[in-house]
């Protein structure tokens, strides 16, 4: 039995990055609700003619979670269009209470994050060996919601990892400052606006310059920072992984 809500990652922006599967479902959508604050009119493109198209973006969950049952009792097909990838930071927790709740079937396809393909546009690979082997996906606190004391972002500093840091744009002066207790002053940023989007701006700065080129190019929402040593340029490092090295022997290469 299909289920009767998609909940779809669309990707940071680009509709050629949506999963083969993703798109699948799209094509066949009835009614696709999308959050048109930050998902591109052109993830939508080649839906059928006929599909209903409800922007979100002005919406509360009061209205929106009673619309996509109703859409369902009708018969139809629904898709829950949200950015990046749906788990991180798409509020669809609540969503999905509520339709089970309401008995309605749904299913998740995930998407790519803003960090993936942030750092594939900059040809940057964020676990080096010997340098670092962690990445952390975090935020800063807002009005949305409020980041757990115990994982403020100066704590999860200390661990110097390739840190990936979402929602903060309108908060860049007090985390740069937070970053500074832990990371080098010369640690590189990658300071990345709207990301897949046609008017995608991508900046790699000192840890230091973080906040002074966000604030220069206006960059107060969709902007996304990664924080690492890997970020450095290819020519500084000649670390190399042991697993593709001829002293190496695994089970499918044994000596």
């Amino acid at each position: 039995m299909k289920p009767s809500v998609y909940f779809i990652g669309a990707g940071p922006g680009d509709p050629d990055l949506l999963t083969v599967k993703a798109y699948k479902i799209l094509q066949e959508a009835d009614v696709i609700l999308y959050a048109d604050s930050l998902v591109p009119k052109q993830i939508l493109k080649n839906v059928k003619q006929e599909a209903q198209l409800i922007a979100t973006g002005n919406q509360i969950l009061e209205k929106i979670v009673p619309l996509m049952i109703q859409k369902v009792k009708e018969g139809l097909m629904v898709v829950r269009l949200q950015s990046g990838d749906l788990c991180l930071y798409s509020a669809i927790y609540e969503q999905m209470r509520a339709l089970a709740e309401a008995n309605i079937s749904f299913e998740l396809v995930p998407g790519i994050s803003a960090y993936q393909a942030a750092s594939a546009k900059i040809s940057s690979e964020l676990t080096i060996p010997e340098l670092v082997q962690t990445i952390i996906l975090t935020r800063v606190s807002g009005s949305a919601s409020a980041v757990p004391e115990k994982e403020e972002l100066k704590s999860l500093a200390a661990h110097q990892a390739s840190l990936c840091l979402y929602l903060a744009a309108r908060h860049v002066r007090k985390a740069q400052k937070d970053l500074l207790v832990h990371y080098p002053a010369d640690t590189p940023v990658a300071v990345c606006y709207r990301v897949g989007w046609e008017d995608e701006k991508i900046f790699i700065v000192p840890l230091t310059e973080m906040a002074i080129v966000t604030e220069n190019n206006n960059l107060i929402r969709t902007t996304m920072y990664i924080i690492s040593p890997a970020l450095k340029k290819l020519s500084d490092y000649e670390f190399r992984s042991r697993l593709y090295h001829p002293n190496h022997k695994h089970l499918f290469r044994p000596h």
